[in-house]
C-alpha cells in the first residue's frame, strides 16, 4: 500500500472514531468495511502515538491529546476527549457553575462540550458546536485577544459585532484594550455582554509546545459572582492546567466532588 493510501486510511480511522465521539473497534471495521485484525493494528497503533485513546471500561477508543495538534478538523461534530470532559465537569462541580470547553478549529472557536445540571444550566444559546459572537464571550475574547491584529480585524469584519445586550461591546476602540487586558492576564470577564444578568469568565488552554488551542469556561448569574472573583479566576486556571496538562501528554487526577 502507497503512503498516501496508508495516511488515508489512518485518517479515516480517526474520523470514524470522531464522528460519534467514540468507537469500538467492530464499529470502526464496519464503517470503513475493513477486516477487524487491521483495525485493530490501526487504533492500537494510533493509540501508542497519542492520537488515539482507549477507554478499558467501555472497551471504546476516542480521539487522543495529539489530535489538538491537528487542528482537530475531521468532523464537525467533534466532540472533547474523556479526561477533558472529567475536567470541564470538575470544574462543573467545584465553582457550581455551568462550564464548557472549546477548542480552535481554523480561525474560529467551536464550543465543543457543556457541563451542567438543573440547579447550574448552562447558557442556552451555547451547544456544541456554537461558534458564535466571539466579541461578546468569554472564550471567544481568549481567541481574539491571541489573534494578531490583522487577523483580528479580518475576523471581526467578516462576522460583524452585533449588539446582543447594552453591554455589549461594538466598536474596535472599545474591545481592543480590553483585549490587550484579556492577552496580559490571561483571563476574559464577560459581564452581561452576551446575556443580561449573567457573568462569564474564560482563560486558555494550551498544548505541549505552549500555543492555545482551546480556552475553558464558567457562566453564572451575576447575582451570584459578589464577591467570588478570586475563587473563580484560581479555580479557572487549575483546571485549564490540568487540561493543558493532559494535552502535554501527561496524566491527570480528576476528583468527585458534590456540587457546592
Amino acid at each position: 500500500m502507497s503512503n498516501s493510501a496508508v495516511i488515508q486510511r489512518t485518517f479515516s480511522v480517526l474520523e470514524a472514531v470522531a464522528a460519534s465521539g467514540s468507537a469500538s473497534a467492530k464499529a470502526v471495521a464496519s464503517r470503513l468495511e475493513i477486516p477487524l485484525p487491521t483495525v485493530y493494528r490501526l487504533l492500537n497503533e494510533l493509540a501508542d502515538s497519542g492520537y488515539l485513546v482507549y477507554l478499558k471500561d467501555s472497551k471504546r477508543f476516542e480521539l487522543g491529546p495529539k489530535c489538538f495538534e491537528l487542528g482537530l478538523s475531521f468532523q464537525q461534530r467533534l466532540v472533547a476527549p474523556h479526561p477533558i470532559r472529567q475536567i470541564t465537569d470538575q470544574l462543573h462541580r467545584a465553582l457550581g457553575t455551568a462550564a464548557y470547553f472549546a477548542i480552535y478549529r481554523g480561525s474560529d472557536i467551536i464550543l465543543t462540550y457543556c457541563s451542567d445540571c438543573e440547579k447550574h444550566p448552562r447558557l442556552r444559546p451555547l451547544r456544541f458546536g456554537f461558534h458564535e459572537a466571539a466579541h461578546a464571550t468569554a472564550f471567544g475574547k481568549i481567541l481574539l485577544a491571541a489573534m494578531p491584529e490583522p487577523q483580528r480585524t479580518d475576523y471581526l469584519e467578516a462576522r460583524g459585532m452585533k449588539v446582543l445586550t447594552p453591554q455589549t461591546m461594538i466598536s474596535r476602540e472599545a474591545l481592543d484594550p480590553h483585549l490587550a487586558e484579556v492577552a496580559t492576564r490571561g483571563i476574559a470577564w464577560e459581564h452581561e455582554e452576551f446575556l443580561p444578568r449573567q457573568t462569564c469568565a474564560a482563560v486558555p488552554v494550551r498544548n505541549s509546545t505552549g500555543m492555545q488551542v482551546g480556552a475553558i469556561a464558567i457562566s453564572t448569574p451575576s447575582s451570584k459572582m459578589a464577591g467570588r472573583a478570586k475563587e473563580v479566576e484560581s479555580t479557572l486556571r487549575e483546571h485549564a492546567g490540568l487540561a493543558s496538562s493532559y494535552l502535554r501528554g501527561g496524566s491527570v487526577t480528576v476528583t468527585v466532588a458534590e456540587h457546592p
